[in-house]
This record gives structure tokens, sequence and C-alpha cells, in this order.
């Protein structure tokens, strides 16, 4: 497990840092157009703008998944992706001659409360077919929330300026995190 960490850090990081497209010229890679506009859409309801930090748009965390998957998944996991894709995208149409840009965020919160699941709830999609290989919609919408978080902190931005940055770690320091970093995580 260390060693994969240790190999997939860089290849996350030099992804991360290849994702420079402008959030309204950004054409997916490995999704289809809707799928991204529906990426965008979730990731910005999981981490929502504040006042004090660049929002997931600003940083290319849509960008950074898309091309994630495109260089990262295996192919029959980029299968299972897009098809739990289309499956939640279903989920949030009214039909399926809905535009997608008309869809309320209000709409997207109530697909992520019905369906992201809690650690130890059951996911009914799961147990009713559980030799299906597939992603289960609370499964797709749970990975979506990590890749999203991953993403985020793994900015050049929110690691530098945000989480506490120390590029060459040479001490270990014991002690109270709150003393020793105002509460903040490092990102290294």
């Amino acid at each position: 497990m260390a060693t994969g960490f240790f190999v997939a850090t860089p290849t996350m990081i030099s992804i991360l840092q290849s994702c420079t497209a402008e959030p309204d010229s950004w054409q997916p890679i490995i999704l289809t157009t809707e799928q991204g506009v529906v990426l965008t859409r979730l990731v910005s309801i999981i981490l929502p703008n504040t006042d004090d930090l660049p929002s997931v748009t600003d940083l290319n965390v849509p960008q950074f998944i898309d091309r994630y998957v495109d260089e990262v998944f295996a192919i029959e996991d980029q299968d299972h992706f897009k098809t739990a894709f289309d499956k939640t995208i279903a989920l949030v149409k009214p039909t399926t001659e809905s535009d997608i840009t008309t869809i309320s965020d209000e709409d997207y919160m109530t697909l992520l409360d019905n369906h992201m699941l809690l650690k130890d709830v059951i996911d009914e999609e799961r147990e009713a077919d559980i030799e299906f290989k597939g992603l289960t919609v609370s499964e797709f919408l749970n990975k979506i929330k990590s890749m999203t978080i991953k993403a985020y902190k793994t900015t050049q931005e929110i690691g530098e300026n945000v989480l506490v940055y120390d590029p060459v770690p040479a001490q270990y320091f014991c002690g109270d995190l709150q003393e020793l970093t105002g509460g903040k995580d490092y990102s290294l």
C-alpha cells in the first residue's frame, strides 16, 4: 500500500498540474460533455465556494478527475465509471430530453443526500445484486467525493497557501496539531 502511494502521488500531481484549461472552455477527454457539466456541478456542491478559499472549478478539479479516469483507470474501470455516471444523470434529469444545464443545485443536493451513503449504511442497489461488477450510484458518488477532496488538497494553491507547507520535511514533531500547525493539515 505504501509503495502504491509513493508511485501514485507523483502521477496525481503531474496530472493535476497539467489541468490548466479555463473552466468555461473545458472539453472532457473521456467523459461526455453532459457528464462534464454534471461533474462540475457535483464537485462544486461537494466542496462549495467560500470567501477564504479558491473554488474547485478555479483549481480545475473537474478536469483533473476526467484526466485521472482517462490516464489511471483500467479500461474496464473506465466503463464502470461512465456507466455509473449515466445512471446518476438519469436520476437527476426529469426526462431524457431535459437539458442538463437547467437542473438546479437543489436537485443535485437531493441526489447527494439520497444516494451518498455513510460508511455503515447499507447500499440497497448493491444488496439487490451482489454479483454486479460495476459501481452503484452510491459507490460512484462516494468515489467522486473522494477524488474531489484528494484533487483539491493536492493542488499547488491549496498545498502551499492553505495547508501547512514543508517542502523538505526534516524534523518530526510530536504534539497537539492545534499547537503545531494551528489545526491545519500538512500538504505533503
